[in-house]
């Protein structure tokens, strides 16, 4: 009755890249959902297409969040920052929300990119010495 609970992933195995990426992805989808009245009342979309598009796009960044373990997924984020900023296209305003949302994007991407590299050396070093001491 009792199923064993698997165990806490360990420091080494969390991804500072995939924790901040979907973190912005969380976000975003809560700007991208909200956009979803704009189109409809101020830009006069019709309401299927706007909330296939706004909301579409809000739960495709909730999946896409918890696609992270894989690498394609990432790829996917991309595109849904591209999609964001040509959203100005319809609503002005998207092309200032989109761009910062894509920077945040970029920011936690190559940052976590960087951490993720930095990390591993210091592993390898620290179990390097580790061996070597022991």
């Amino acid at each position: 009755m009792n199923e064993p609970r698997s165990e806490p992933r360990s420091e080494r195995e969390r991804s500072p890249r995939r924790g901040m990426c979907a973190g912005v992805l969380s976000l975003e989808a809560v700007t991208l959902g909200l956009t979803t009245p704009v189109l409809i009342t101020i830009a006069d979309v019709d309401p299927p297409v706007a909330l296939a598009v706004g909301l579409g796009l809000a739960v495709l960044c909730l999946l896409t969040a918890g696609l992270l373990r894989r690498e394609w997924a990432y790829v996917l984020g991309w595109a849904i920052q591209v999609a964001a900023v040509a959203l100005g296209f319809v609503v002005g305003i998207m092309f200032f929300l989109g761009a910062v949302f894509a920077a945040l994007w970029a920011t936690a991407y190559l940052l976590g990119r960087r951490i993720e590299r930095e990390r591993a050396a210091a592993y390898a070093e620290f179990d390097a010495h580790r061996e070597t001491d022991g």
